[in-house]
């Protein structure tokens, strides 16, 4: 690497074990960053004598960007690959690199911030691999990732965890995150509105490692972290007002709600009224427990056989298209509004449609009738 470290860190380590280790963070990706298969950057010296050049054993796979050397007086000159997968003095070593690592990012996060926001948009997607690979040092690797959220215009990963809580509003007890394939989808995303009206802050989550991340990240300082688009939504006092409409809203829309469960089939699980719409006129929710629409999206992009798990869809019953559903006599047109209404939310959380021609077709004789009613 030609260009100067971001960062580096020399040790001498003495006591049980001895060993020197002189550790490097690159101030560039390299190319082939995403290779996990790829060779890593530590090279294993013993009493000062070449032995690898590439000694995957010393450092994580997450933090497979880290360059440097270590240089052990314990270890036999002899040493194999094999030695070094069972050795207690290379697991040692390997959690002495870590802790070094770790403590450097911490250095940087806390005191050379544009240094370590340069770190983080160059490695950040690597390294969030680690709350799924590093358990015993989650809660470190949590302080340090850095997320996109409604709190910040821009779209930088630029808010850590301890920002978002310092933020909550008095009584919030959960962070509330979404996932998506993209950035845009994830802001843009109708299960935001009710949090938008509220002034509650929503981290957003794009990149492909973030389904993975979160689920190993299921708290931080007590404080769970909640999918906005799985399960019932519980806003507690901050929404007291639109959960009793919507338990209102449930008792008046219940036959349209009964037509649209019927008109759709097995595409859904439910239909119900929700509070958590305030400008879109449907959207769909995963179970509690259930796999996430995103994260069904890209197993089946990667060509993974995913087990169909029928989404929930919720209906604003303020909405004018839900209010016109509600007075329409006509049966197949019902039907035809349904599927339209489930297509469009499919489409706004960027999931694909099994039958875009349909829905097309569908929309065109939809925009015909009701253009021609007005003629």
């Amino acid at each position: 690497d030609f260009e100067a470290p971001l960062a580096w860190v020399h040790a001498r380590v003495e006591g049980r074990q001895e060993y020197t280790q002189l550790l490097y963070l690159p101030a560039r990706a390299p190319f082939d960053l995403w290779d996990r298969e790829h060779r890593h950057g530590i090279k294993l010296y013993v009493r000062r004598v070449f032995i690898m050049d590439d000694a995957e054993q010393l450092m994580p796979a997450y933090l497979r960007f880290v360059r440097g050397v270590v240089d052990s007086n314990d270890l036999p000159l002899n040493v194999s690959r094999e030695i070094l997968q069972e050795s207690r003095d290379v697991e040692a070593i390997r959690k002495g690199c870590i802790n070094k690592v770790l403590g450097m990012l911490e250095d940087l996060a806390e005191n050379q911030k544009e240094k370590y926001a340069t770190f983080w948009k160059e490695f950040g997607r690597a390294f969030k691999e680690g709350s799924g690979e590093d358990f015993a040092n989650r809660e470190r690797l949590a302080k340090l990732y850095r997320f996109a959220s409604t709190h910040d215009e821009s779209g930088a990963q630029s808010v850590s965890l301890a920002d978002y809580v310092s933020r909550m509003k008095d009584g919030q007890d959960k962070i509330f995150y979404i996932t998506a394939d993209t950035h845009s989808a994830a802001k843009n995303s109708p299960h935001l509105e009710i949090f938008r009206k509220k002034g509650i802050e929503v981290l957003l989550l794009s990149d492909r490692v973030d389904e993975w991340m979160i689920s190993h990240l299921n708290e931080f300082e007590s404080k769970a972290l909640a999918s906005v688009a799985k399960g019932d939504l519980d806003l507690g006092k901050f929404a007291e007002e639109e959960k009793k409409e919507q338990e209102k809203g449930a008792d008046d829309h219940k036959e349209i709600v009964e037509k649209i469960n019927k008109a759709l089939g097995d595409k859904v699980k439910e239909t119900r009224v929700t509070y958590r719409l305030t400008a879109s006129p449907a959207c769909l929710v995963s179970d509690a427990h259930g796999m996430s629409g995103n994260l069904e999206h890209m197993l089946k992009a990667a060509g993974q056989n995913v087990p169909t798990s029928k989404p929930i869809l919720e209906i604003n019953p303020r909405h004018p298209l839900v209010q016109r559903l509600k007075y329409e006599t006509d049966e197949a047109r019902f039907g035809d509004w349904s599927h339209i209404l489930f297509d469009q939310a499919l489409l706004a959380e960027g999931g694909t449609l099994e039958d875009p021609a349909g829905f097309v077709k569908r929309l065109n004789e939809l925009i015909l009738a009701v253009s021609g009613s007005h003629a």
